[in-house]
């Protein structure tokens, strides 16, 4: 073989790999857009070419209108929206305020919300399937293999599914009219606890249900469920801006939500603290884990759009994610499809509803998927068969108690649903 001809061979090699090398760093830039724009700041949307994602365009910009008109009712101070369809974020805004007493401050993107109830999806059930994975815990287990002294009083029936599901038979919370206050205490409280019903009958949503799981992933792991969620979810998905007890540097993005004295009026609590009328910011607004000193298995965490965005598309990529992998799929399906009991109407996967009473931000018309809500006005609906999932946090409990935001959580999931050409 001549030289010249040698020397045409290489460079078509070196072209050729070139141009694969090319191809290859665009596929990772595509399936990276959805960190990278929630990564974004600000007041402004990102948003990409909706008409090659199977998004009709115009179509998600009636959220704007829906959300200025919950604004203008009252139901919400301000709020942020992420819609994801197909690993990418097609809308991304931040509406009206996000604290409106002392002071006014405008919603940003990058907003931090006390989560609520999202504390069960976002940090209990991922620990308590991890713990399953890992061999160190079985979901048909009685509680009380894990929690010997969770027995009596009609508990030693109770498996740690009917916590997961809600068919426990347990109250809905502990009862905040007593004294107690501390990790402690409220342990004390757990123990003593009867059930209403019996095991696998009755669909009752609870708090303590997640409050024993909590305790489960500290009795089997040996860690707090806020530093067993760190090591293990947060911190490898590289969510941030997600945690328990936020530290005071972050406070200035954080979502107020209303003052000491009036969360106590939920469940007729009482408390020792003097400065009741002070508004929280960075403090947890559940009563009961506030009680339970910040870090519980019900509540108790802090987050924002991002982070919750990067947390879905794992699901959605079913237990994938960028560095490698955090859930088998066979786990993200256990938890998404219906695990209660046989017969029942209220459908509740492990952790997640999927159809029960509290089914709102799933909408009218977007059949199927799975999701849950935060009492200070936080929701997630995830829905596998379109790979999509709408993030909606706002703080509708600022400054004084807030409204009921069911319609609006429908709404945009309605015109989510409406806006996707191509579901299947």
């Amino acid at each position: 073989m001549t030289g010249r001809k040698m020397w045409r061979i290489r460079n078509i090699i070196v072209c050729a790999s070139v141009a694969v090398c090319l191809l290859i760093a665009g596929i990772i830039v595509h399936y990276q857009a959805p960190i990278l724009s929630a990564n974004e700041s600000g007041r402004d949307t990102a948003q990409n070419d909706m008409q090659q994602n199977g998004i009709i365009p115009g179509r998600l910009e009636r959220i704007d209108s829906a959300v200025e008109a919950a604004i203008s009712e009252g139901e919400v101070p301000g709020a942020v929206v992420l819609v994801s369809r197909q690993g990418r974020i097609e809308y991304f805004k931040a509406f009206g305020n996000r604290s409106l007493q002392p002071k006014k401050e405008l919603m940003t993107k990058d907003t931090i919300f006390d989560v609520s109830s999202l504390t069960k999806v976002l940090a209990t059930t991922p620990s308590i399937m991890l713990l399953v994975e890992n061999g160190l815990l079985r979901i048909g287990d009685p509680v009380y293999r894990y929690l010997p002294r969770f027995k009596g009083g009609g508990k030693d029936d109770i498996t740690v599914s009917h916590l997961l599901t809600h068919y426990s038979g347990l109250p809905a919370d502990l009862d905040l009219s007593k004294g107690w206050f501390g990790y402690d205490e409220s342990l004390e409280e757990l123990w003593k606890l009867r059930v209403d019903f019996k095991p696998g009958k009755e669909f009752v949503y609870s708090d303590v249900n997640f409050i024993a799981l909590g305790e489960i992933i500290h009795a089997v792991s040996g860690k707090t469920i806020d530093v067993f969620a760190r090591e293990n979810i947060f911190n490898p998905l590289g969510m941030t801006d997600t945690c328990y007890r936020p530290t005071s540097d972050v406070v200035g993005r954080i979502a107020p939500t209303e003052s000491r004295g009036n969360t106590l009026l939920y469940l007729h609590a009482r408390s020792s603290k003097t400065d009741l009328d002070k508004m929280l910011r960075g403090e947890v607004h559940d009563p009961t884990a506030y009680r339970m000193g910040g870090v519980a298995g019900h509540a108790g965490l802090f987050s924002s759009a991002k982070d919750l965005a990067v947390y879905a598309q794992m699901l959605l990529d079913r237990g994938k994610y960028s560095g490698g992998r955090l859930l088998s799929p066979i786990t993200v399906q256990a938890m998404s499809r219906p695990q209660s009991p046989p017969g029942s109407v209220q459908l509740r996967g492990y952790g997640w509803d999927i159809r029960t009473d509290y089914s709102s931000p799933r909408g009218d018309i977007f059949g199927g998927g799975y999701g849950h809500t935060g009492f200070t006005g936080t929701s997630l609906w995830i829905h596998p068969p379109t790979e999509t999932f709408v993030v909606i946090l706002s703080n509708r409990v600022h400054p004084n108690g807030g409204k009921n935001m069911n319609h609006l959580r429908s709404v945009v999931a309605n015109i989510v649903a409406s806006a996707i050409s191509d579901p299947f």
